[in-house]
């Protein structure tokens, strides 16, 4: 008996975490049909358009034949302006694009749709040993969580009571190779050997490496039993500031340069340097409970880990 293979379509296709799930895809005998704001220049299943403007029908027929779809575009990124400014591009980004890609979906016929959100609709931070869970309340703090929250309410309220079963997936930092953002810049501050004042902190930070959300994603449009609504994805342990830079450093084949100065010191400087959200990131504990994906897919994470691949192409000489 030969099993039919099931078409799976990726937004944002070109990104960090887009172009590795599809490579994946297609390493592992699968299709895949990327979707891409710019025109392509890569071979395969390609469709260039604009989320935000194409008409419905051009969006419908992109998604003609497929089963899954893993939404990936959006804007992550901090922006200038006004709080007042700054929701509406996020919500024009995240949410709208959201409704209009699940509406063409389920005109489709697309059976699973999985949303990529941020833990940060839950909040910025846990106390130790109390981490976020599934049916928390969300809070979130920015115009960026504001409009993930947004978004998972909204592919919600479209695909309910229709065939599509629509997933949301709350994503820590991610790492793995090719990774930008605060990731990449405590690879490039490392692998320089810079000193870091970051030794004596003591917090607890679930990461979630890119191959564990690959996992994730799969599971999501595989699992037997449907995971209907939102969930927390992470690595299957957390780990404090100092830990991640000492595994960074021993990727990378350096020695760490970390200096114990006193948190609440780190924090001032922070305060004066206005660069207190960094410290905050650095220096506080996010945890986050698995358990209810895992339950409800059978996906069971690997451990933190850096692989000298994760780490590839650091600045060393800056």
């Amino acid at each position: 008996m030969v099993l039919e293979k099931k078409l799976v379509a990726v937004t944002g296709a070109n990104g960090f975490i887009g172009s590795a799930y599809c490579r994946r895809i297609e390493e592992r005998g699968g299709d895949v049909r990327r979707l891409v704001r710019d025109r392509p220049s890569q071979r395969g299943d390609v469709v260039a358009l604009d989320l935000a403007r194409a008409p419905s029908g051009e969006l419908e027929r992109a998604l003609e034949g497929v089963h899954a779809l893993v939404h990936l575009a959006g804007r992550a990124h901090a922006m200038s302006g006004t709080e007042r400014d700054a929701d509406a591009t996020y919500r024009a980004a995240n949410v709208d694009i959201t409704e209009r890609i699940a509406l063409a979906a389920i005109a489709s016929g697309v059976r699973r749709f999985v949303l990529a959100s941020t833990i940060k609709v839950n909040g910025e931070a846990t106390l130790r040993g109390k981490p976020f869970k599934c049916g928390d309340e969300p809070a979130p703090q920015d115009a960026y969580a504001r409009s993930k929250l947004a978004a998972e309410r909204t592919l919600a309220q479209v695909a309910g009571g229709t065939s599509m079963i629509a997933t949301s997936l709350r994503l820590p930092l991610v790492y793995g190779p090719n990774a930008r953002g605060n990731f990449r810049r405590l690879v490039d501050a490392v692998a320089a050997q810079r000193p870091l004042p970051l030794g004596a902190i003591e917090n607890r930070r679930s990461l979630l490496s890119l191959d564990n959300l690959m996992d994730a994603f799969d599971a999501a449009i595989d699992a037997p039993h449907a995971p209907i609504g939102t969930y927390l994805v992470a690595d299957a342990d957390s780990v404090s500031t100092p830990t991640l830079v000492r595994a960074i450093a021993s990727a990378l084949g350096v020695a760490p340069r970390l200096l114990a100065v006193p948190v609440p010191l780190l924090r001032m400087a922070g305060a004066l340097c206005r660069k207190g959200d960094a410290i905050a990131r650095l220096t506080r504990s996010l945890e986050v409970d698995t358990s209810s994906f895992s339950r409800a897919t059978g996906w069971r994470p690997r451990p933190f880990a850096i692989d000298p691949a994760y780490v590839a192409g650091a600045a060393r000489d800056l």
